[in-house]
């Protein structure tokens, strides 16, 4: 077993930013921030780690893309830890 830190770049529907770090906020990540992309434009980073052995970086994915205030979703980096 060993632990795993992957971190997502997330995209909100339109104006539905701050809605969108609430429902992430639900899903215990260790870190979130917003980072501006450009023209107005931001994005969320989320940091999550977990248990390789009890959990996936796809079923985190999958949550974070079933938020009604999500558009888009990118893995960005993961590292065993």
């Amino acid at each position: 077993m060993s632990g795993v830190m992957i971190i997502f770049k997330v995209y909100a529907k339109e104006g539905e930013l701050q809605k969108a770090l609430d429902e992430i906020r639900t899903l215990s990540p260790k870190d979130i921030r917003e980072e501006e992309i450009g023209f107005g434009i931001k994005a969320i980073k989320v940091l999550f780690t977990y248990d390789n052995a009890e959990k996936s970086s796809s079923q985190i994915e999958d949550g974070l893309r079933a938020l009604s205030s999500v558009e888009e979703v990118e893995v960005e980096q993961e590292s065993l830890l």
